[in-house]
């Protein structure tokens, strides 16, 4: 967990298809009922899924 978010993926920014893996990967999980978005880590070059921890805490 890294500032309050958990990262559930991590998908290089470089490939050819950009961020339509982490995206699809992100529906995947908002489809099973979590609440997953895709965010940018500059710092690497990755696309992140994530979960933020405050608003998966609250629905628990």
């Amino acid at each position: 967990m890294v500032n309050g978010r958990r990262v559930l993926g991590r998908f290089p920014a470089g490939g050819p298809r950009g961020s339509w893996p982490a995206e699809e990967f992100a529906q995947a999980r908002r489809l099973e009922g979590t609440a997953a978005e895709v965010v940018m880590d500059l710092a690497t070059d990755t696309f992140l899924v994530i979960v933020r921890e405050a608003e998966s805490d609250a629905a628990a």
